[in-house]
């Protein structure tokens, strides 16, 4: 194999975005500033480590690459660290989440993929033994909104800027 120091051609770099299909803001603006309302009160009281984490793992699961891009950046600006980021999809095998945290995310894996046996009940005791009452309405109003977002992106193709 010959190496050579070349400018690389335009297709070494990023492919371009898929085309959204259309703009919601745009064609459905009551719809899309009640969800901006919707996605406030749901964040209410939910420490805001947890709730990243909890719309990084469900964006992951979603494959909605536009929220995964912009919730890895909002829990990075908030000081979380990459290694626990890029391992959520693994978090089981790892040691570095927290009780409450391990708890949200497996309520998050259950509520975000219903058809798989819908909320376990230990699943849903386990988050209860961690949260109050009112702490786990919030998180599960926060994992049933960002499921609301990520079908937004994927449905319209909403794509992560190009870096």
């Amino acid at each position: 194999m010959t190496t050579t120091n070349e400018t690389p051609n335009a297709t070494d770099g990023p492919v371009p975005a898929p085309e959204q299909r259309l703009a919601m803001p745009r064609l459905a603006p009551d719809y899309y500033q009640a969800m901006i309302a919707v996605d406030r009160a749901s964040r209410q009281g939910v420490d805001p480590v947890i709730a990243e984490l909890v719309k990084v793992h469900a964006s992951m699961i979603n494959g909605c690459a536009f929220c995964i891009d912009m919730h890895a950046t909002d829990a990075r600006k908030n000081g979380e660290q990459d290694h626990r980021l890029v391992s959520l999809p693994a978090w089981r095998e790892t040691p570095w989440f927290t009780a409450r945290e391990r708890a949200a995310l497996a309520l998050t894996e259950s509520v975000t993929l219903l058809t798989r046996g819908h909320v376990p009940d230990a699943v849903y005791q386990e988050a209860a033994a961690q949260f109050d009452e009112t702490e786990l309405a919030q998180l599960i109003a926060l994992i049933a909104t960002i499921n609301a977002w990520n079908r937004i992106g994927v449905a319209t193709r909403m794509s992560p800027a190009a870096t």
